[in-house]
C-alpha cells in the first residue's frame, strides 16, 4: 500500500506532526504501542518564564502563538476541554529574589507575563514566608485525555497500528521505502526516549531524564493557582493536586520509585502545612537534549527518514511549532532553524 507518511509514536510530538499532515490532506499511519510515557505523565503545563532564574523561555511567544490554536481546534474537534488556563504563584526564597522579580518583569520578553509585584500570601495552609510573584498568560493541558482522544480517533479512521515499530523491517531502496504492506514516501520518528532504539538516529545526544510525580488528595488546601517552590503543586480539582517533579539521569525506566515518592513528600512539606493523601505515583522519562534544544530534521544519508524529538519539559509549548516547522521543511524546502536543525551535531 502506497501511503505519505508512517509515524511512530504517539506523544504530543506525534500528534502535532499528525495533525500537520492531516490540514495537507496526507495519507498517514500511526504505530504506537504506549512503550514511551512521557507525554501523558506530565504536568502538562505551559509556562514562558524559566522560574528558576526569571528568564525567557526560548521563542516563548513563537511557541504559545502556535500551541493555544492548535489545542483549541483539537478542543472543537472533540467537545472536549483540554487547556486550562491558570496562573503560576512562584513563592521567593529571599528578599533578593523579590528584587530580582522586580528586575525581571520589566524586561521587553518578560513584561507580558510577569505581573511586577510582589504578592502577600493569604492561604494559611501555604508556606511563603518571603512572599510571591504571579505569572500569568500560563496553563495547564490535559496531556493524557487529549493523547487517549486522539488515539481513539486515529483507530476509528484506521489510521493506528497498535504495534511497535521494528526498525529492522524498514526497507530503504533506491526507489523508496518499505515496511511490511505498506511503501511511505516518508518515515517519521516520534519516539521520545525510544530513540534509543533508534539505529538510524540513536546516535544523537538524547538524555533520558526521569520524572516522578505523585498525586493528593489535600482538602484544606484550596488553591486555586499552581504553586511553584521546590516542587510544583497543580489544582486539578476537587481537591486533588498534581505534584511534581523529580529529576533523575541514571534510571532510565518508567517505574515509580520509593526515593522519588520520598523526595517528593519532603519537598512538599516544605511547602504546604496541611494534611495531604497520595493517591496516585507515576514517572517518565522525558527526551532531554545536551543543549536544551529540540531535535528536527532527516537523515544525512537517508534524507526520507526523519525524527522530531528532544521536547523535553516543554512538550505542550514546543510541540505544535516544532510539528509545523518540521513538515514545512519536508514539504516545502523551508530551512530549520539552526538550533533545531539535527545537523547541528553533524559539524565537526
Amino acid at each position: 500500500m502506497h501511503i505519505d507518511y508512517i509515524l511512530v509514536g504517539l506523544g504530543l510530538a506525534g500528534i502535532a506532526v499528525a495533525e500537520e499532515l492531516e490540514e495537507r490532506g496526507k495519507s498517514f499511519v500511526v504505530f504506537e504501542d504506549q512503550s514511551q510515557t512521557s507525554s501523558s505523565v506530565a504536568g502538562g503545563m505551559y509556562n514562558p518564564v524559566v522560574l528558576k532564574r526569571f528568564n525567557p523561555v526560548w521563542k516563548a511567544a513563537e511557541q504559545l502563538r502556535i500551541a493555544l490554536p492548535f489545542y483549541a481546534k483539537l478542543e472543537t474537534r472533540f467537545n472536549k476541554k483540554y487547556d486550562h488556563k491558570i496562573d503560576i504563584l512562584r513563592l521567593f526564597k529571599s528578599v533578593e529574589e523579590q528584587n530580582n522579580w522586580f528586575l525581571a518583569s520589566d524586561k521587553p520578553l518578560l513584561k507580558p507575563y510577569m505581573v511586577p509585584e510582589v504578592l502577600e500570601n493569604d492561604n494559611m495552609n501555604l508556606k511563603a514566608d518571603h512572599l510571591m510573584g504571579k505569572v500569568i498568560e500560563t496553563g495547564r493541558v490535559s496531556v493524557r485525555e487529549l493523547v487517549e482522544d486522539y488515539r481513539s480517533w486515529l483507530k476509528e479512521k484506521g489510521r493506528l497500528i497498535e504495534l511497535g515499530f521494528d526498525h529492522d523491517k524498514l526497507t530503504i531502496l533506491k526507489e523508496g521505502l518499505s515496511y511490511g504492506d505498506y511503501k511511505p514516501g516518508r518515515v517519521i520518528f516520534c519516539e521520545g526516549n525510544g530513540l534509543s532504539k533508534n539505529p538510524f538516529f540513536n546516535s544523537l545526544p538524547l538524555e533520558g531524564t526521569k520524572g516522578e510525580l505523585i498525586t493528593i488528595l489535600a482538602p484544606e488546601l484550596k488553591l486555586e493557582q499552581v504553586v511553584k517552590s521546590a516542587v510544583f503543586v497543580m489544582p486539578l480539582g476537587n481537591d486533588h493536586y498534581k505534584i511534581g517533579a523529580t529529576f533523575n539521569w541514571t534510571d532510565k525506566t518508567n517505574d515509580p520509585t520509593e526515593a522519588g515518592r520520598e523526595e517528593l513528600i519532603s519537598k512538599l512539606q516544605n511547602v504546604i502545612s496541611c494534611d495531604f493523601e497520595i493517591i496516585g505515583h507515576e514517572a517518565g522519562v522525558r527526551p532531554t537534549t545536551t543543549d536544551r534544544r529540540p531535535l528536527l530534521g532527516s537523515h544525512p544519508d537517508h534524507p526520507s527518514l526523519s525524527l522530531l524529538n528532544g521536547l523535553g519539559t516543554r512538550g505542550v509549548m514546543l510541540a505544535p511549532l516544532m510539528a509545523k516547522k518540521l513538515i514545512m521543511f519536508l514539504e516545502n524546502g523551508t530551512p530549520l532553524d539552526p538550533e533545531t536543525d539535527i545537523s547541528r551535531f553533524n559539524k565537526g
